[in-house]
This record gives C-alpha cells, structure tokens and sequence, in this order.
C-alpha cells in the first residue's frame, strides 16, 4: 500500500505494474492520468519495449470512482501529472518484488501517429526526484480476487 502526495505540476513518470492487481483511488485534488496496456502477445514475463493501447487518457477529479488495473488491463503502465495538489491511494497485489519478478519498470512513450490510440514504448532509466516520498505498508486486508481470464 501506498499513497503518492503530489504538489501541482509534479509528474510521476510512465510505468508499469508487471503481474499486479492494483487498486487506485484519488484522494483529493485533480490528476492527469495517461495509461496504457500492452498489446497482448504469447508471453506474460515483463517487457522492456513494444506496442502498447492506450487505456486512459484524460483528466480525473476528486471524488471519483476507485480504479482496478489488472496484469493485462486496465492502464497497467501509467503516469500521473497533478493537475493540482493531489494525493492517490494504491493497493498493490502482490507488491513489487525484483527477486520474483516484479521490477519496476519506467518508460517513454511515442505515440504513432498513423496509428491513434496506440505507441511504442521503451523502457528508460528514470531518477526520482529527491523530494518523492512513497510511504507504504503491508495489506492487511482480504485477499483480491482476480478474474482468472486476466492473469498470465
């Protein structure tokens, strides 16, 4: 679990959530979210670079439903922009884990102009702003359930 408290301008930058369920809720403020999911190919293991849907491209204020991204859908890869001051709850299941296979990955995207609603993405080295502060705990709560048509 986490929570992300953003000043207005801040961006957290494009990434992904390889083999997660997550549960997102904005707090308060507004936010421009631009996610994305990959397009589905043979394989579930973690990708660095390929074509990708977009899932979410838009601006959300607080209050607003929760969202679920799920492994293969649902704006998995995304990033935030506080359009104002904003915080955002997520709910990680399971958390990110590089020795299981679960590293957090940053990305570029460009979007592909003849073909709209779509872009490539790469993978690239991102460093965090020295002020980003993530304070996170265990999930104590009930297990997730997960439709098992979207697991890999």
């Amino acid at each position: 679990m986490g929570i992300f408290c953003f000043p207005a301008g801040r961006t957290f930058p494009l990434h992904d959530h390889p083999g997660m369920t997550v549960l997102s809720k904005l707090l308060y403020g507004s936010v421009y979210i631009k996610a994305y999911d990959w397009v589905r190919g043979e394989t579930c293991s973690p990708r660095t670079n390929g074509l990708a849907g977009t899932a979410i491209d838009g601006i959300f204020n607080a209050p607003c439903e929760p969202s679920v991204l799920f492994p293969r859908s649902g704006g998995n890869i995304h990033s935030f922009t506080a359009s104002t001051p904003c915080a955002i709850l997520d709910v990680l299941s399971p958390p990110y884990s590089d020795d299981l296979g679960r590293p957090s990955t940053y990305f570029l995207d460009f979007p592909i102009p003849s073909l709209p609603g779509y872009a490539w993405l790469e993978e690239r080295e991102v460093k965090l702003p020295c002020d980003l502060v993530v304070k996170g705990a265990p999930y104590l709560g009930p297990p997730l359930d997960v439709p098992v048509d979207d697991l890999c």
